[in-house]
């Protein structure tokens, strides 16, 4: 009796929460204070990612907003993990495939920065991104995600030839220098940028409370536009409580021995 309790206080104690939020930068500051309060009301101080952006649309360099990098860095030294997010989240890439067409119109309001750009360009934004984004913070970032989580071949070349420990797409988490597969399973996050979309995202938060209970790992992610529409913050409450009996992890555990490495099966 006592093994099957104490197997089950195991499993529980194995399921982790990785929580993030995403489009960090001085354009979004009142925003992303207010999801930082949202945040740690749940999961504690430090315990979350942010997803940087180094300059986002073209019009708010994170290099010319020094007040601004000042609190990235206090808030890396909390514990929060940076990641490189893009480097404007502007997609300004001339789609030929016809699948990229169709993510770039479809999945993302033109930001899918990195699904059109050769290995080449991905690359230079890459290294030109990570070097303001650690100068900001003191210390390299944690890893690398793409903008609307779309990738193209030249961005998954480029990331892997840059040894960024970490990335991840709408449906895992990965090591891009060796390929393993860090953890599996749709990342939870809302919309706001139309009606419908604000109805079908609360719709899958709802069905993600229940139907995601089994995994090993839930990610959740956060953007500024959540922070102007009531609906989904209270969504985004009931969520975090929904998973708060969970160890809050970071992303970096998936590499290390708590984390396990490669998924040997993402369920419970």
């Amino acid at each position: 009796m006592s093994d099957g309790v104490d197997k089950g206080r195991s499993a529980k104690a194995d399921r982790i929460l990785l929580a993030s939020i995403h489009d960090v930068g001085p354009r979004f500051e009142s925003e992303v204070d207010m999801l930082v309060d949202r945040m740690e009301a749940h999961v504690g101080s430090g315990r979350f990612a942010m997803l940087v952006v180094p300059d986002h649309w073209g019009e708010a360099p994170l290099s010319e907003a020094p007040a601004f990098a000042a609190r990235l860095r206090r808030w890396a030294d909390s514990g929060v993990e940076m990641f490189l997010h893009g480097w404007s989240h502007r997609d300004d890439s001339a789609h030929d495939d016809a699948r990229a067409a169709w993510k770039a119109k479809h999945m993302t309001a033109g930001e899918g920065e990195f699904l059109g750009l050769s290995e080449a360009e991905a690359t230079r934004r890459l290294r030109a991104g990570r070097q303001v984004v650690e100068n900001a913070i003191g210390r390299p970032v944690a890893g690398f995600i793409a903008p609307a989580w779309l990738y193209g071949p030249g961005a998954h070349a480029a990331v892997r030839h840059e040894h960024f420990p970490i990335a991840e797409d709408h449906m895992q988490v990965w090591n891009p220098a060796s390929g393993d597969v860090l953890a599996r399973g749709p990342v939870i996050t809302w919309a706001s940028r139309s009606r419908a979309r604000i109805h079908s995202s609360l719709a899958f938060a709802a069905l993600a409370r229940f139907a995601l209970q089994p995994l090993r790992t839930v990610r959740l992610a956060v953007h500024p536009g959540d922070a102007h529409v009531p609906a989904l913050l209270r969504s985004i409450d009931a969520t975090l409580t929904a998973f708060s009996g969970r160890r809050i992890a970071h992303y970096s555990d998936l590499l290390g021995p708590r984390g396990g490495g490669l998924v040997r099966g993402e369920f419970v």
